[in-house]
């Protein structure tokens, strides 16, 4: 695959975040904050009345979409990331990214990417 700067790479969408595996990830992760699973708790915080997704299920989109695009998570190097908004129950989500610089590192091509999620249709929720 050749990759030049500016390539965007293929999105990954989610189109109806599930609150059913909110509750999954909570107890999967040992996370108490019941923002995940109670609407109440949500409501209580003045965040509206749908449950919040889990970061680290919010980044995982962004690491598929990566993987996927570089043939494997093995290929992933770095990542940093920027939590910018919160995921809600039932959102559609997309996450982007487009190459930002392509170099050789010991006879491997390395691409540095610029990667977003998206709620389509709202914000950018993770840079």
């Amino acid at each position: 695959m050749t990759v030049r700067v500016g390539d965007e790479l293929p999105p990954r969408d989610i189109r109806s975040v599930d609150a059913e595996k909110m509750k999954t990830m909570a107890a999967l992760l040992s996370d108490g904050n019941p923002i995940h699973w109670d609407v109440d708790a949500v409501r209580a915080t003045g965040l509206g009345d749908r449950p919040i997704n889990q970061g680290p299920t919010n980044m995982a989109y962004v690491l598929d979409m990566l993987s996927s695009w570089s043939g494997g998570h093995d290929r992933l190097r770095r990542i940093r990331l920027r939590f910018t908004g919160n995921v809600f129950a039932g959102d559609h989500v997309r996450a982007s990214g487009t190459v930002t610089d392509v170099r050789d590192e010991d006879g491997a091509t390395v691409a540095e990417c610029e990667v977003r999620l998206d709620v389509v249709g709202g914000e950018t929720v993770l840079s």
